[in-house]
């Protein structure tokens, strides 16, 4: 039989449900409410769409790999209580998800979505798959996973080199290694200057301009010059000090390994993760 607009309407208004779960309950059960209604409840939406108003902010930050770790993927995994991130339903369910973020880019919240209302359903708290990222390895190099403080911040990083020996050296085994340890402890939100948006450059040397009115103007220009170049030092990846050796930058130990492994080291990008953020 048709659906009417107006029964998918009655229906969403009864449940709170998306108007296409809506409809696609009704075609199923012919047009029939309240076997719609019951339809919805044993899939867990009604319940799901109850819960969505609930904030979500603890949960999990997980990787899985394959491909011999030519592939990572990491995701980040949300719910309403430390209790529930702590379940091990919970941390089974977000296992699944970085595995299904091994197959695709698109976002895991809607190619799992019925999967995720069943476990809304199951734990009767609002979770969210908030976001998810996959790696590829593009040429010779390395791609690699840091996950710290039990889930609270995940990274991802992939390093190129020029030579395929260089992948299994233990000295470029070690950096890729210290490299998810610095952007875990250091938070770049850049890996270098190039990426930064003009705008946000311009109202940072307006800032430090104001910092120095009064100075002669003649070392205001290299006082503000002077500061931009530690603003960079300081937000992007490249330029600040290496976490266990802060007097060397990561340029710095890059160049260094590179010369130890006679080799060119280049960070091509990296993703930082940190729960609720």
């Amino acid at each position: 039989m048709a659906i009417t607009a107006s029964q998918v309407k009655e229906l969403r208004d009864a449940t709170n449900v998306s108007m296409m779960e809506c409809k696609r309950a009704l075609v199923e059960t012919d047009g029939d409410m309240d076997g719609a209604m019951k339809l919805l409840r044993e899939r867990g939406m009604a319940v799901a769409q109850k819960r969505a108003a609930k904030a979500a902010n603890q949960g999990i930050i997980a990787a899985a790999e394959t491909d011999g770790a030519r592939t990572i993927a990491m995701v980040e995994v949300n719910c309403e209580t430390d209790f529930v991130a702590r379940n091990d339903a919970f941390k089974e369910f977000v296992v699944k998800v970085s595995e299904k973020g091994l197959e695709t880019d698109e976002a895991l919240s809607e190619v799992m979505h019925d999967e995720l209302v069943a476990q809304i359903a199951a734990i009767t708290e609002n979770i969210k798959i908030r976001r998810n990222l996959r790696y590829q390895l593009d040429g010779t190099g390395k791609v690699a996973s840091y996950i710290h403080m039990g889930g609270k911040v995940g990274v991802l990083v992939e390093v190129g080199c020029g030579k395929k020996e260089t992948v299994t050296a233990d000295a470029f085994v070690e950096l890729v290694k210290d490299l998810t340890l610095h952007i875990a402890a250091a938070a770049p939100p850049y890996l270098t200057s190039d990426e930064i948006p003009a705008d946000v450059i311009a109202e940072e040397r307006a800032i430090f301009a104001k910092q120095v009115e009064g100075k002669p103007e003649a070392i205001i220009g290299k006082i503000v010059d002077g500061k931009v170049r530690k603003f960079f030092a300081e937000t992007c990846l490249i330029n600040q000090g290496f976490v266990k050796e802060p007097k060397q930058t990561i340029t710095e130990l890059l160049e260094q390994t590179g010369k130890t492994l006679d080799d060119t080291l280049v960070i091509k990008r990296f993703e930082r993760y940190q729960l609720g953020v």
